[in-house]
């Protein structure tokens, strides 16, 4: 092979010199350029010596004086502020037809911001957790997380990450939280685009900028998403906060006088708003468990809640059994923090 773990290289694009620190495969090599880690190909690299060669400079004969006013001050090349992504790279392999297929992902937290960051970095299978990380991202540093085989993504992870500034700032929110579920076949076309565009990587923008702190309260900000993002200032928010509850009603009697008129998909839509609103409310008092009654009816109330409650981390256990109080109408969930 013409390069080794260690080589120097320059990179053709931008004419900097950095270090090969891993080969991810028969194609790209993982560089190192002054404390930032990125893949480029092979082709995009070549050894420094003929740069360093062509330009060398004769020195006269006598050396002409310097003095201190005269030398000018390096200057740092612009970096650009595009966000906080989550960079996902592909390891390729050749299978037994000579096709080019994907063994797995290195996931990266890409951090392109002058600021610093505490986070929390999960990814969860089924609500429940497979992988964490809890670290520190510099400002304009790319942090490696972890691999995950390419099968892996065929049973739906969900990627949660949680923000905070490494300096305490009164002006920004004190969290910042981001879900991403991804699902196989935006997977599939993700890849397909980068072999096209012959790129290295896809990503996803967190954030662009760390948000203010701000705090609304109302129905959508109790909304579970596939991509959910929440900013909260949690002192103001318990503040507003109306008391939780150990047991919520969802009959459509019990949340609205008039309801009469509504057709079964937009009570199942106030259900399903009260039910997050309350799961909230139990989370920001720590409550160790919640009783949510969806009565038994066609059950299509009761597997919406199951089917959001799969995918939160927080929910230690889910049971729908026999209870005196509401038969079997009802769902206990329990807590772990």
């Amino acid at each position: 092979m013409k390069y080794q773990i260690g080589d120097k290289v320059l990179l053709l694009h931008s004419n900097e010199e950095g270090e090969i620190i891993e080969f991810i495969n028969k194609e790209m090599v993982m560089v190192n350029v002054k404390g930032v880690k990125f893949p480029v190909y092979m082709d995009q690299i070549d050894f420094p010596y003929f740069k360093n060669f062509t330009e060398k400079k004769f020195e006269p004969h006598k050396k002409e004086k310097k003095y201190v006013e005269d030398i000018k001050k390096e200057k740092k090349p612009d970096q650009k502020e595009d966000g906080v992504w989550l960079s996902f790279l592909p390891v390729m392999d050749l299978d037994e037809f000579g096709d080019e297929v994907v063994e797995e992902f290195k996931l990266h937290l890409i951090n392109h911001t002058s600021l610093a960051y505490n986070f929390i970095y999960c990814q969860n299978f089924f609500g429940k957790k497979e992988f964490e990380v809890k670290n520190r991202i510099s400002p304009f540093e790319d942090f490696y997380l972890h691999d995950i085989p390419f099968d892996d993504l065929n049973d739906n992870p969900v990627f949660e990450l949680e923000f905070n500034p490494d300096k305490p700032d009164k002006k920004k929110a004190d969290y910042f939280e981001f879900n991403l579920k991804l699902k196989p076949k935006q997977v599939f076309n993700k890849v397909e685009e980068l072999k096209k565009k012959n790129q290295a990587t896809f990503s996803f923008l967190l954030f662009e900028k760390y948000p203010d702190k701000e705090f609304h309260y109302s129905d959508n900000d109790y909304k579970f998403s596939s991509k959910a993002q929440k900013i909260y200032d949690i002192k103001k928010a318990k503040e507003l906060l109306e008391s939780p509850r150990s047991v919520v009603d969802l009959h459509i009697e019990k949340l609205s006088n008039d309801w009469r008129h509504l057709s079964n998909h937009e009570i199942l839509t106030m259900q399903i708003k009260a039910f997050e609103k309350y799961y909230d409310l139990a989370l920001t008092h720590f409550q160790p468990s919640l009783i949510v009654i969806h009565g038994i009816g066609s059950g299509k109330l009761r597997d919406e809640i199951h089917e959001l409650l799969k995918l939160r981390s927080e929910v230690k256990t889910f049971v729908n059994q026999y209870d005196a109080r509401f038969g079997y109408g009802a769902t206990e969930i329990s807590f772990q923090y």
